[in-house]
């Protein structure tokens, strides 16, 4: 056996071997250490991890332990960590999207970021958006601090990690705020795109950026040959 990680282990098992790494990693911690801890010697740990689930789940119960880690999260990752925590991927590729690229990852709607200046230095803020005729829409409370000044130069990001394989993409959008303050306008928005802030509560204030410049990039893998 190689390790944890041993290109023999069972298919179902490989991601486990694989979380039990990273964990060892992060502790500072050896195979040989863990083995001692869990009270089972190195080739044995190299077993249970490289075997089905159901070969020793006692065993698995006493790794989890001896990681400081429920016995679930063994078979299950954590959907509460922020991305970027796995190595990159194998010939990562750092590219520039096009402007219809971009448009084209924004889709429809979503959730991202507006970036506006304040008294205490420039504030990000998280929004549900909508893209109408190439420009970016969202809502939010008239005198909040995600409610820009019209006129006002502001920018706008969004993007989409995938941890596992270590690719993802990136585009901002910079422009200028237009409140809308119409009501017919606001009215007319409200019919054409199902936006519903997940903060809740009264958001009435549309915010429209159009556009000066839009750029974005993607990290992605080389092919092999």
């Amino acid at each position: 056996m190689d390790g944890p990680e041993s290109s023999t282990a069972h298919p179902e098992s490989r991601e486990t071997a694989g979380r039990v790494s990273g964990r060892l990693k992060q502790l500072g911690l050896s195979k040989e250490e863990l083995a001692r801890e869990a009270g089972m010697s190195p080739c044995y740990l190299d077993q249970v991890l490289n075997a089905a689930p159901d070969f020793d789940p006692s065993a698995l119960a006493r790794i989890a332990g001896a990681l400081g880690l429920p016995y679930h999260r063994l078979f299950e990752d954590r959907h509460d960590q922020p991305p970027g925590q796995t190595a990159a991927g194998e010939r990562p590729v750092l590219a520039r999207l096009t402007e219809a690229e971009c448009w084209d990852r924004l889709g429809t709607h979503g959730v991202g970021r507006v970036v506006l200046a304040s008294s205490s230095g420039p504030g990000a803020f998280p929004v549900n958006y909508a893209v109408d005729a190439k420009t970016v829409l969202y809502r939010t409370v008239p005198q909040g601090p995600a409610a820009p000044a019209d006129g006002a130069v502001v920018s706008f990001e969004a993007d989409s990690i995938d941890d596992r394989l270590s690719r993802g993409w990136s585009v901002l959008v910079t422009g200028t705020a237009e409140r809308i303050d119409d009501p017919e306008a606001a009215d007319h928005l409200a019919r054409m795109h199902a936006l519903e802030p997940w903060a809740g509560g009264s958001r009435p204030l549309w915010v429209r950026i159009s556009p000066t410049q839009v750029t974005g990039r993607h990290i992605t893998t080389m092919p092999v040959s």
